[in-house]
């Protein structure tokens, strides 16, 4: 990352006014967490970074590596659905606190359930949602997994439901529920089929093996493979670039990819989705952006410079100071 991002993500977070301590321990490695607590009982922690238009859902019980509940299924649902109302964020990222992703749902909760009950917990559970909480959700903006240690059974189900996945090389995931005899029932067998085909996902599916994050990016499960200790600030950097880009046309591309891979029954009803749901975007950002390539030269080369982010006046302050400094070096040599 570089200096700039890493100086404006700190100052943001240390701004956050949804941060329960006046400042955060600071780590190049981009992890800007809150010190894990047995006592805390904030089993979701909800990180608006409003300068970068991002927000950061992190799973925090740490002591159960961080499986979910109801109750925590019932936040995590919550802080989803804010994140997809509020029009002043265009990507989230989830991560699990305490050097884990998840490792599903809560099988002590489960195994509390009187089988003459089941029926009605299930239903309260997945009447309008997941057991996981958000799995059932169908977002309009991207989202970006972080996943660290354990990752999986439902744990991983919620990191097939992001867009993206960033996947530090330590981590472990897989269908570990195989092994209770617990169903996938928060999407994993619909989505994982159409990321990495279905040969692949049932060798998965059918042994519950777990695989490492090198397995996972040749099967096209993860994107990015990240150094331990760094996946959240990639995945944060990354979340940051995507917010960045003009959003019309992102969300109509995205959603276009959604319905011909999830929705569409032909090739000519994907095509004709496509450019219904496109066509407006060219007279609001498509005509603005080849402008700013014909005009300006932006994007040239391949550049993403299209969408600068204004500076900051301590940055033109300090490219001032540097500025006068190299002329007082060219007078003092003359």
């Amino acid at each position: 990352m570089s200096r700039s991002f890493i100086s404006r993500l700190s100052r943001s977070l240390i701004k956050s006014k949804n941060s329960n301590r006046a400042s955060r321990p600071f780590s190049t490695t981009g992890i800007f967490r809150d010190d894990i607590s047995s006592e805390d009982n904030v089993t979701v922690k909800v990180e608006k970074m409003e300068e970068f238009k991002i927000v950061c859902i992190g799973i925090n019980r740490p002591a159960k590596r961080n499986c979910v509940n109801k109750v925590t299924a019932e936040k995590l649902y919550d802080a989803f659905s804010d994140f997809e109302n509020d029009d002043s964020l265009n990507c989230a990222v989830l991560h699990g606190l305490g050097g884990n992703f998840s490792a599903g749902y809560d099988l002590g909760e489960l195994a509390k359930i009187e089988k003459e009950d089941i029926a009605n917990e299930l239903a309260c559970l997945m009447m309008d949602r997941g057991p996981m909480g958000p799995t059932r959700m169908e977002f309009t903006k991207p989202v970006v997994a972080s996943i660290s240690g354990y990752c999986v059974a439902g744990g991983l189900e919620l990191a097939l439901m992001c867009d993206l996945r960033v996947m530090e090389e330590s981590a472990k995931t897989g269908f570990l529920n195989r092994r209770f005899g617990v169903p996938l029932i928060d999407g994993g067998s619909v989505r994982l089929p159409e990321l990495i085909g279905l040969s692949r996902a049932l060798d998965l599916i059918i042994t519950g093996r777990m695989i490492e994050a090198k397995e996972a990016m040749q099967m096209g499960l993860v994107n990015r493979v990240a150094k331990v200790g760094t996946a959240y600030g990639q995945s944060v950097q990354l979340a940051t670039e995507i917010a960045r880009l003009p959003q019309e046309c992102l969300r109509a591309d995205r959603a276009s990819a959604i319905h011909a891979t999830f929705a569409s029954k032909s090739l000519e009803g994907s095509l004709q989705f496509e450019s219904d749901n496109a066509i407006h975007v060219i007279s609001k950002e498509s005509l603005v952006g080849a402008r700013k390539f014909v005009k300006e030269g932006l994007g040239r080369q391949g550049k993403f410079n299209v969408n600068p982010v204004e500076k900051e006046s301590w940055e033109i302050e300090h490219e001032a100071m540097k500025l006068q400094a190299n002329e007082a070096d060219k007078e003092k040599m003359s």
